[in-house]
Order: structure tokens, then sequence, then C-alpha cells
């Protein structure tokens, strides 16, 4: 008679040991649950443990495949102590080996039947119909789920090395990056700029020494921030909306670009000003109207756009003039909205001033975007020396850039947005030609 004793993850598993070491006349005599591994009674895994036996006659034979040895062991036993399987093998085997664990000592249930703890998954083989496709069934599922949890762990393995450990460490490296998020380039933004330096060095395998990181920092903005098209109020265009927060400059900035447009161009310009909130806004705007010698118009509802548009009929170029709101309430945003519907070829300008937070500014962004939105404008460029705002807002929104406003006086202080020169100040290296 040989007994042994097996621990498995599942019973095909046992099933199938049992059936290549005992052979087709084994009979399963006992099943239960156990628990093994673990630390400390702790993350110890689900297993069971089936005791089976066979004749020693029987088992010196080969195993058999096939349904005769599938019919022994399609049914095993319920897992309690005292279950046995209705036959006189199973009862006979039974008996002998309460008989041996007598004569044994206490501690000892089988003195000399090693564990056979499950090894990597076994071959195809036949076995018990009914059971074998479960089996299957959740092998390749475990497989899947092995293969997605080794796919993230390379994903994370690709981010951390992404985050440079060595390199972090480098001064260069980490005056960089104090540079960037002073001038408040967006976190993730920075580390993916300077991953991308590491990557260069490495590839055209030189140190990343200052003049290096330099350099391909300053070719990475200019990527991003590479206009798409003219900057500059198109010649073809019939009115120019301005719109955006309180407090920007939209007055004074539609005041230096009217004066660029009848002193440069020669091209004959009228004022529209829907700003009836604002105490004294329209006398502002009647001032420059009167000095540039233009005509305006005062609207005070949608419904007098069109009577003012008339009016201005014989003009080239209508600088329209917009109230300033909370436009982080989209509501404000929706309303403006029914004043940008106009005929003809227009443009709407996002005015935004550089000493607004970029969390503010990207609301307010976000809310127009929804709407027609051409081109963006900053101003009040004198009263700061942070300028990533604008790198983030130009990747997050992949807006057009216009013109800069750095001071008050008319018409001199605006220009284009001149990119390279942005960079040098992100950069703070202003040597650069």
């Amino acid at each position: 008679m040989r007994v042994k004793r097996y621990v498995v993850d599942s019973m095909p598993d046992a099933l199938q040991k049992i059936r290549t070491d005992l052979g087709k006349d084994a009979v399963i005599i006992n099943t239960k649950e156990i628990r093994s591994g673990g630390f400390l009674g702790m993350f110890s895994k689900k297993k069971i443990e089936v005791i089976a036996a066979t004749d020693s006659a029987a088992g010196s034979g080969q195993p058999a495949s096939g349904k005769s040895a599938t019919a022994t062991l399609a049914k095993p036993i319920a897992p309690a102590a005292t279950s046995l399987v209705n036959s006189p093998a199973a009862a006979t085997a039974y008996g002998m080996q309460r008989d041996r664990e007598r004569e044994a000592q206490p501690a000892l249930s089988f003195p000399e039947v090693p564990d056979v703890l499950p090894p990597s998954p076994p071959p195809q083989a036949a076995a018990p119909a009914g059971v074998q496709p479960a089996s299957a069934s959740g092998r390749a599922k475990e497989d899947t789920l092995l293969e997605e949890i080794k796919q993230m762990k390379e994903m994370m393995q690709k981010l951390s090395s992404q985050r440079m450990p060595e390199a972090a460490q480098d001064p260069v490296f980490m005056e960089l990056e104090r540079r960037l998020l002073d001038q408040e380039i967006d976190s993730q933004m920075v580390q993916e700029l300077l991953a991308r330096v590491a990557e260069e060095a490495e590839a055209e395998d030189v140190p990343a020494t200052e003049e290096f990181a330099l350099q391909s920092l300053r070719a990475q903005l200019l990527t991003l921030l590479q206009p798409q098209g003219g900057k500059g109020i198109a010649s073809d265009t019939r009115i120019a909306h301005f719109v955006g927060p309180t407090g920007v400059g939209k007055t004074t900035t539609i005041a230096k670009l009217a004066a660029e447009q009848v002193l440069k161009h020669r091209r004959k310009v009228g004022f529209i000003t829907s700003d009836t909130y604002r105490i004294a806004a329209v006398e502002q705007l009647k001032t420059y109207a009167t000095i540039l010698n233009v005509p305006l118009e005062v609207v005070f509802s949608p419904l007098d756009l069109n009577k003012a548009l008339e009016n201005l009929k014989d003009c080239d170029l209508i600088f329209m003039d917009t109230a300033g709101r909370n436009f982080r309430n989209e509501m404000y945003v929706s309303e403006l909205n029914a004043l940008l519907q106009s005929e003809g070829k227009s443009e709407t300008f996002l005015v935004l001033s550089l000493t607004t937070k970029y969390k503010d500014m990207k609301a307010i962004t976000y809310n127009f975007s929804k709407f027609k939105l051409d081109k963006v404008l900053f101003t009040k460029k004198d009263e700061t020396d942070s300028y990533g705002a604008v790198v983030n807002l130009i990747r997050d929104f992949g807006l057009q850039t216009s013109y800069i406003a750095n001071g008050q006086s008319v018409p001199d202080d605006i220009e284009e947005l001149n990119e390279r020169q942005l960079i040098d100040w992100i950069l703070e290296d202003n040597n650069h030609e």
C-alpha cells in the first residue's frame, strides 16, 4: 500500500499528480483546505491538502490515461476528516492507514510521506471533463492578470527612470529645475523637459553640461511655442473683438493697436464699446478716439450692435471693446458671446495679464475656449518677471500667440510676442542672440 500527501492549488492539479505518481487505480482518502506560506501568520495562501493511496502492485505499473482513470478520479471526497470513497479498496486503504498511525509516533501522521508543493504550471494532460475547462480558463485569466501587472511594473519603472534619479543630483539639472519652477512652469512639464535633455545627452553620448542643457531646453520650448499663423491683426479682418477679465488693460491695448493701424498701415479705424458697467470706461475710449480722430459707437445690448456696425460701414477695421466681467463664471461668457456674432471676417483676442495666477488664467481660458477664440494677447509684462504661464497656456490650449504689452505708453508699449526672447526670459539667459 502506498499513501501520499499532496499540497496543491486546485483539485485538477491534484488529480493529475495522483494519476502520474500512483496510477489509474489510486483513490482519494481525504481532502481539506489548509494555509501555507506567509509571514507571522499573515499573507498566507489557501491550498488544498489531498491524501491518496493505491496498492503497491497497481502503483508499480505505468499511469494510465483515458476514461478509466478519469472515472476513478473524477469525484474526490468532500473536505472532511472522516470522508471516504464508497469502495472496498478505499475502506481497506483507510483501515491500513489507521493501523500504521497507531504504531507510529503520535506527532507524525505520515512519517515517510513528503509534501508535494505545486511547481510551475503542469503540461497539458487528460483531466476530468467538467473540471479541465474551468482550470484552463482560470489559468488563462491568471496569465492575463500577471501580464498586465508586468506591463504596469515596466511602465512604473519607465516613469521612474524619467525622473532621472542620477541626473536629479546633478547641479546643472538642479539649477535648471529651479529656474523653470521659479518661472511657474508646470512641474510635470519641467520633469518632461529635463528628462528629454537627459535622453538627448545619452543618445549623443555627451556630458549634460549647462550649455548642452540650455540648448536642448531652448529647442524644446521653441517647438512648443512655434506660431501656427500670423500674430498680428490680419489685413482682411473687418472686426477685432477684445475680451477678457477686469483690469487686464483691454481699452489701453485697443488704443495702442488702433494707433498702429492708423499711423503705420493707414487704415480707417472705428471703435465700438459695450463696456457700460465700469465708471468712465466710455469716456476713456472716447478720449483715445478723439486723439486718433476715429468714430466711436456705444452699444448697451446685442440689439444695438447692428446699428453700430451700420454707422461704421465705411471703416476698414473696427475695434470692439467689451466689458470686463468675472469670466470664471461661464454665464457671463455666454452673455458676451452674443456680442461676438457679426458678419464679415472677425478675430477675437483674449486679453490676459501676466500677473494673473495661472490657475485663474486657465479657468478663464477654458470658459472662453468653448466659444470663438482666435488669439491670446498678454499684458503687464513690465509688472512681473515670471513668464511660465505663457508656456503652460500654449501647451494646455494650443492658442495662437499675438501681442505682448509691456507698459502704459500709447502707442509704443506693445509688440508682437517674440518666442526666442520669451524663452530667454524664462531661462534667465539674456545674452542669447
